[in-house]
């Protein structure tokens, strides 16, 4: 295994950055996940700086995250990250987590494309030097992500499509804000998950914590867009699809599934 297969950071998780329960929280552990994998793909000279000419940058498609616990507060914890496998249009890149006793806390599985700031549309891969030798696979012990599933509005007319599910909760109406914003003016990562986990309630997460979280982006959503948030509930299983107003395909689709503590 060379220097360059793997990088690795160690952070100090404060006070100020846990969540309620005073562990790692989702919102800045998925940040600190994209933070190492743009470190890693900078440092391999395949990253947004190197892109910068041709007007395209990375992405998230899909994620994956599975936590068997997670760091507390006042201790150190590291993330480790590789890239699994890559074609023509997508790369799959692992991220360990490891604590401060040095056993894993979890993994992560994000699948990555290359967007054209202009035309919004993937440009593939075949652009960069990416060496045959750098993927490691097989190291990563989690599933990687499962098919969509679809939560269409409880009144929603005839027969399902396959694989999809009825919403069960009140549909939540939310309109992007500034500060939901990132570099590519769009929603940022961070921004989505932050909204799924506002529709829980305090009280489940002093009861359980997400065992794993999958996310899927379909579209992009933009400032000023308004959205409709739509959740099915089963037991400790919660899938969710954001909709933009008046549309009839979801934008992202997600699932937390969570674990009594």
């Amino acid at each position: 295994m060379s220097k360059e297969q793997e990088y690795s950071l160690t952070y100090f998780l404060s006070a100020g950055e846990t969540n309620a329960e005073g562990t790692l929280s989702l919102t800045l552990l998925t940040s600190k996940i994209i933070d190492i994998s743009t470190a890693h793909a900078n440092a391999l000279h395949i990253g947004n700086p190197d892109m910068a000419d041709r007007g395209c940058g990375w992405v998230l498609s899909r994620l994956a995250l599975e936590m068997d616990h997670y760091p507390k507060v006042n201790e150190n914890y590291t993330l480790t990250t590789w890239i699994e496998s890559y074609n023509r249009h997508f790369s799959e890149r692992i991220v360990k987590v490891t604590d401060h006793n040095g056993n894993a806390a979890g993994y992560a599985r994000a699948i990555w494309m290359v967007l054209d700031y202009t035309s919004r549309e993937s440009v593939g891969l075949e652009h960069l030097p990416i060496p045959a030798d750098l993927p490691l696979p097989g190291a990563c012990p989690i599933a990687r992500q499962g098919k969509h599933v679809t939560v269409y509005p409880e009144d929603f007319p005839g027969e399902l499509p396959r694989g999809s599910v009825k919403a069960n909760r009140e549909p939540f109406p939310y309109r992007f804000k500034y500060c939901d914003l990132d570099f590519y003016r769009h929603v940022n990562t961070v921004r989505y998950i932050e909204l799924l986990l506002n529709r829980l309630t305090l009280d489940d997460f002093d009861t359980s914590e997400v065992q794993r979280m999958e996310l899927a982006f379909m579209h992009e959503f933009h400032y000023g867009q308004d959205a409709i948030v739509l959740r099915a509930d089963n037991d400790l299983k919660s899938n969710f699809s954001i909709y933009a107003a008046g549309s009839r395909q979801p934008g992202l689709v997600a699932s937390l599934l969570r674990r009594r503590t």
